[in-house]
C-alpha cells in the first residue's frame, strides 16, 4: 500500500459541494480523521462567481480542497440543459483551481467522470485512452467541462507545480442522490419510480433505451474512502480511476432494485428512447496497485440506498 505522503490529519480541508452526494459522503470520512472540515453553502458562496470563489478561499485558507461541487444529472438532464452543464461545470472547476493556487493550497483532488472516455472506446477503460475517440453526444457537454478539469489540475502541476491531483469514479449511488426525474441517474430514477409503482399498484414501470448497455456502480461511501486515500497517498499528473472493475447490464441492475424495492410489476423497455454509451467499465489496474479497493457489493449498496430514499426523499418524488 502506498504511504501517506500528505496526512489529512491536522490540517484544514474544504468541501466543496458538501451537500452533494459525494460531497456529504467525503465529510462523513473525514469526521474519522482529526482535521477541520471547512464547508460554505450555495448561498453563502457562488462558486461560478471568480472574485467571490477567490475571496473566500483566501480568508478561509484551507489546506487542502476537494472539489465535489458540480452540477450533475443523468441522460435527459444533459441532454436539456447543455449550456448550463458546460458553463456551470467550468466556471465551478475553474474558480476552484485557480483560486486554491492563489490562497496557496497544499493539495486539491479534482473529480472527473467516467463519461469523459470515447463512447467507443474499447473495455475496459484506461486512463490513458482519454481523448482517443468521440465523446458519448447525450452527455459531452457534461464530458467535455470533466476534461477541462482534469487538463486544468495537470497544467497546474506543470506550469506552477501546484499539488493538484485528479480522480475518475465510474457511476455512483448512495446517500443524498438526485431523485429528480427529470435530473436523476440510472439507480435512483429505477428506485424513484418501482418504489411508487409498489405504492400506487401500477402495474408497469417504464425504463429508457433497450436494458442492454452495461453499467459499473459505485457506493459513494467507497468513492470517499478512496478519494481521501487518492489525497493523501497519490502525487501525479494522471488521472485515476475508482470504480469496482465489474459491471451490469442496466437490465440486470433493474432487476436487483425490483428485487430490493419488492415492486411485483413488469418493466417495459422504451427502445425508441437512447441508451447512452453502449459500456462503461473502468480499468481500475492504478488504483489497485496502490492499495484501495472497494467493500460495499452492489446488492447490499442499493438496500442502504433504498432504505435512505424511504426515509428522506421518498415522500418529495411523485
Amino acid at each position: 500500500m502506498n504511504p501517506i505522503i500528505f496526512p489529512l490529519a491536522g490540517k484544514r480541508v474544504f468541501v466543496a459541494g458538501h451537500r452533494g452526494m459525494v460531497g456529504s459522503a467525503v465529510v462523513r470520512r473525514l469526521k474519522s480523521i482529526d482535521c477541520e472540515i471547512l464547508t460554505v453553502g450555495h448561498k453563502e458562496l457562488d462558486l461560478r462567481r471568480q472574485d467571490a470563489t477567490e475571496s473566500w478561499l483566501a480568508k478561509a485558507k484551507p489546506d487542502a480542497v476537494f472539489v465535489a461541487a458540480a452540477t450533475v444529472g443523468g441522460i435527459l438532464a444533459n441532454d436539456t440543459r447543455p449550456a448550463q452543464f458546460l458553463y456551470d461545470n467550468m466556471m465551478i472547476e475553474g474558480n476552484l483551481i485557480e483560486g486554491a493556487r492563489q490562497a496557496g493550497v497544499k493539495k486539491l483532488l479534482f473529480l472527473g467522470s467516467s463519461c469523459i472516455y470515447p463512447r467507443l472506446a474499447p473495455q475496459p477503460m484506461r486512463e490513458d485512452m482519454l481523448l482517443t475517440g468521440a465523446l458519448e453526444p447525450t452527455n459531452q457537454w457534461y464530458a467535455i467541462a470533466k476534461i477541462a478539469g482534469l487538463k486544468l489540475c495537470a497544467a497546474y502541476r506543470r506550469q506552477y507545480g501546484c499539488d493538484f491531483i485528479s480522480a475518475q469514479p465510474t457511476n455512483l449511488y448512495g446517500p443524498g442522490d438526485t431523485y429528480d426525474l427529470l435530473a436523476s441517474h440510472v439507480i435512483p430514477a429505477l428506485i424513484a419510480k418501482t418504489h411508487h409503482a409498489k405504492l400506487t399498484g401500477t402495474a408497469e414501470v417504464e425504463i429508457w433505451g433497450t436494458g442492454k448497455p452495461r453499467r459499473e456502480f459505485l457506493h459513494v461511501d467507497d468513492l470517499a474512502d478512496a478519494l481521501v486515500f487518492l489525497m493523501e497517498r497519490y502525487s501525479d499528473e494522471s488521472h485515476v480511476n475508482i470504480g469496482w472493475g465489474e459491471d451490469v447490464s442496466i437490465a440486470e441492475l433493474a432487476a436487483m432494485v425490483v428485487e430490493t424495492v419488492g415492486f411485483r410489476g413488469k418493466l417495459h423497455y422504451a427502445t425508441e428512447k437512447p441508451d447512452g454509451m453502449p459500456r462503461k467499465l473502468l480499468d481500475v489496474g492504478m488504483l489497485n496497485g496502490f492499495g484501495w479497493r472497494p467493500t460495499i457489493r452492489l446488492p447490499e449498496g442499493l438496500v442502504h440506498a433504498y432504505r435512505w430514499f424511504v426515509e428522506n426523499a421518498a415522500d418529495k418524488v411523485r
